[in-house]
């Protein structure tokens, strides 16, 4: 099943991104400058995920991605797959496991590990 992580840019905005279950990122949402309103995002995408539709591109050298789109507003964009087939199966588990999908936050930047 796929898993929502928050966590924050360099610039101290808030993103989420949509990672596999195998722990590849499959889209990095927006930015958001408050985590309230990057939570919201993720509600609300959860929600409404079968309203939501996938624009496909290709990059010059060959490269597929796509743009998560609701009410032609772009909410995420996938990173870039090397053929189309792998493009569609990570659209795929969006559809079957994005609303299902937990919400992990490390947006703190506190380590999880113990110090040794």
């Amino acid at each position: 099943m796929g898993t929502f992580v928050i966590s924050k840019r360099l610039n101290d905005f808030y993103k989420f991104e949509f990672v596999s279950r195998k722990g590849k990122t499959i889209f990095t949402g927006n930015d958001y400058e408050l985590r309230f309103e990057c939570e919201e995002a993720i509600e609300d995408l959860k929600a409404s995920i079968d309203a939501c539709q996938f624009l496909r591109f290709k990059t010059a050298k060959g490269k597929c991605f796509f743009k998560l789109m609701k009410a032609e507003t772009v909410l995420a964009t996938s990173r870039k797959y090397s053929t189309e087939l792998m493009m569609q199966k990570g659209i795929a588990e969006i559809v079957k496991y994005g609303s299902a999908a937990e919400i992990l936050d490390f947006s703190t930047g506190d380590s999880i590990f113990s110090e040794l």
